[in-house]
């Protein structure tokens, strides 16, 4: 087997706001695999690295990328416990070469375009009319749930926002969830909670900074609106502290990003693990491109979900990748009658 990777670089549509800062690009790799008798045949996956956010974000990078496509070659192992995007990339291109070098990792219903995939529509940050009108937007497009990042600007700007929202929308016609990314304080985070709790809040992600384990179990048991863990599960693979976090904090959800979470077996361990609490969740994707959506769609589609998964960002860039990918109003389904083009990629060869 050889292997190969590429370097991509992402260009928003229009600036993502998160309270992390504004976001106008995202890099991102792409590996390959193959057999040397067939090069042209390959299969294809996303190390879909979140610059800032994932616990690999380091300079050592690529030089993990040369030494797992030296490791495939020589047929040795390599160890990426500490690499979940790439691991996510790994899983994928193996799954694809396995099915075909089809781009299918796993050949369900979603990947024949039989099974449409429930998503709530996202909606970035901004100014409170920006906020107003992307809603406004998103449930003309047909979505009945719809997440908000907040946490960036001034909270109460943000909740005159949610306010004038549920005066247009009840919390029958219209469900919302809310992300904080770790916006707030162990101070304010329980006053701000129960003022947000007046406008029927379905959850809220991971409202203070992870790592605060005591302060965050405090707040899931404390309250009005039900909590989910987020940034908190980033770079936790060891199976005990996964189990011991859980034990602590006791959350209400938990939101998986495979890619960011240990791929698709760091993943399923968490939700094994979540099960065992009676911890809800679901997943949402860490702004890949459709290569990277498209496998971890198919993943979920084999969880069977019932409530709507976090899968609606294929739209967000100019440069994305074309595929048989498509939005259809709250669903995310994949259309046999369109085709990839990937794009002439610079592989960079190891031997």
């Amino acid at each position: 087997m050889k292997a190969a990777f590429a370097r991509y670089r992402l260009d928003f549509i229009n600036p993502a706001g998160t309270s992390r800062g504004v976001l106008y690009k995202k890099d991102t790799y792409f590996l390959k695999i193959c057999d040397e008798q067939c090069p042209e045949r390959f299969g294809i996956g996303e190390c879909a690295l979140f610059k800032g956010l994932s616990a690999e974000d380091n300079d050592g990078y690529e030089d993990k990328l040369r030494e797992l496509c030296h490791n495939i070659s020589q047929g040795v192992d390599t160890d990426l416990s500490a690499h979940s995007s790439i691991l996510f990339g790994l899983e994928s291109a193996i799954l694809d070469f396995s099915n075909g070098c089809r781009r299918v990792c796993y050949d369900n219903g979603f990947a024949t375009g039989d099974y449409h995939i429930p998503i709530n529509g996202l909606v970035w940050m901004g100014t409170k009319d920006e906020m107003i009108a992307r809603i406004d937007e998103k449930v003309n497009a047909g979505f009945g749930v719809i997440k908000l990042k907040i946490g960036a600007i001034d909270f109460e700007q943000e909740l005159a926002m949610i306010r004038h929202l549920r005066t247009r929308y009840t919390d029958k016609d219209l469900t919302i969830r809310l992300d904080a990314n770790g916006g707030f304080t162990p101070d304010n985070v329980g006053e701000r909670l129960k003022r947000l709790s007046e406008y029927a809040i379905h959850s809220i992600e991971q409202p203070i900074k992870p790592g605060q384990w005591e302060a965050m179990a405090k707040v899931c048991e404390e309250s009005p609106i039900p909590v989910a863990l987020d940034e908190e599960l980033i770079g936790i693979t060891n199976p005990m502290m996964m189990m011991s976090l859980l034990r602590s904090i006791r959350p209400h959800y938990i939101v998986l990003k495979p890619s960011l979470m240990g791929g698709f077996s760091g993943s399923t361990d968490w939700l094994k693990m979540a099960a065992q609490f009676n911890i809800g969740g679901w997943i949402t994707s860490a702004l890949e491109s459709n290569v990277g959506l498209n496998a971890l769609a198919q993943w979920v589609a084999m969880l069977q979900p019932r409530i709507p998964q976090g899968l609606g960002t294929g739209a967000l860039y100019s440069n994305n990748i074309d595929s048989p990918l498509e939005q259809k109003e709250d669903y995310l389904w994949s259309n046999p009658e369109k085709t990839w083009h990937l794009p002439e990629f610079e592989w960079i060869n190891v031997d």
